[in-house]
């Protein structure tokens, strides 16, 4: 396994801003966020988990999905092609997010082709965690701190002759042509076993959940959400949107619109309202309970993984301190109790 001293990872990230986009965690007024660096100098080294996801690169938060040019004839183009990124420093959860919003925007036909063009301009390196942080509960939901999936390159902290050095494992074939002409030496190097949380609760199964979506729990814990839809917004695998047409210019005869997609949240209170008016979950309560059936129940049973990765982010986020990790052990307990 190709080993590389912290002086070499810099010397090869800088490479890397010279061939493409290299976007890594930056120190943006006290909050870590996913943004493109020039060099390795930029990079915030040492954190733990990003405020943000890395999400914000392969589904961004606004964007244009289609330009439309009104005249004479009515013409439709494709936004811009991305350009060729390299995402460093994703933690092994952030990836498995990736693997989640696939299943729905590439696995399910007809594909999403912004996002499919995206995904192929995007090569993601990974930064294995050495433990479990707080807030983080990644093994409940099938995760690890050191799990690969979803990434190209995955590069894991070991102890080196002259500090910290890095172990890179290559996973895809995006990742080894990546890493071809890496610097380092080949080592014979045992990865580090990340330290795990205890005590955490069982996520239970789907049909445990189906169980109790009438159970008042669910208007107990949703006392003191205020729908702020800080949660969905921090969320890796969250993935709903909205769109709308914006005029770029106007003149005589000819008109030029950008289509927009921008996130929405099933939190907040018109996400499901139709036309006339009526909607179908009139109620906070109806509209947290659904976040989290979306999670554990409604898009594992569609798309197969699980709508959460197990990063804490909301938890943190949350200024009523709502604990996804609560209601997840409130629902096996209720489970346990044969509620219904």
């Amino acid at each position: 396994m190709k080993v590389l001293t912290q002086a070499q990872l810099n010397e090869w990230l800088n490479h890397l801003a010279e061939r493409f986009t290299l976007a890594a965690p930056v120190n943006v007024q006290g909050k870590l966020l996913y943004r493109q660096v020039d060099d390795s100098s930029g990079i915030a080294w040492g954190f733990e988990r990003t405020d943000m996801s890395p999400k914000t690169w392969t589904f961004p938060a606004t964007e244009p999905i289609l330009i439309i040019e009104q005249g004479a004839e009515t013409r439709l183009d494709d936004a811009p092609a991305p350009a060729p990124t390299v995402v460093f420093g994703v933690r092994p959860c952030d990836a498995r997010g990736a693997l989640a919003i696939d299943a729905l925007f590439l696995d399910k036909e007809p594909s999403d082709g912004q996002y499919a063009r995206h995904r192929e301009a995007t090569t993601l390196i990974g930064l294995a965690c050495p433990q479990m942080w707080d807030s983080c509960f990644c093994t409940v939901v099938g995760g690890a701190p050191n799990s690969t999936e979803g990434l190209d390159l995955l590069l894991t902290e070991v102890d080196g002759s002259d500090g910290a050095a890095y172990a890179v494992q290559i996973i895809s074939e995006k990742g080894e042509k990546l890493a071809a002409g890496m610097p380092g030496e080949e080592k014979g190097v045992s990865l580090p076993k990340p330290r795990l949380a205890k005590g955490l609760p069982t996520l239970p199964a789907s049909q445990e959940w189906k169980a109790q979506f009438n159970e008042t729990f669910w208007k107990q814990v949703t006392e003191r959400c205020l729908g702020c839809r800080a949660c969905t917004f921090v969320c890796p695998t969250c993935r709903c949107f909205d769109v709308r047409d914006e005029v770029v210019s106007r003149q005589p005869g000819r008109t030029v619109l950008q289509r927009l997609r921008a996130w929405d949240a099933c939190t907040s209170a018109p996400y499901r309202r139709i036309a006339g008016g009526h909607n179908p979950r009139p109620t906070q309560h109806s509209r947290l309970r659904n976040r989290f059936y979306c999670k554990f129940m409604y898009y594992p049973d569609d798309f197969g993984p699980l709508g959460c990765v197990g990063c804490g982010r909301c938890i943190e986020a949350c200024p009523v301190n709502i604990d996804i990790l609560e209601v997840i052990a409130g629902v096996e307990q209720l489970a346990a109790s044969g509620s219904s």
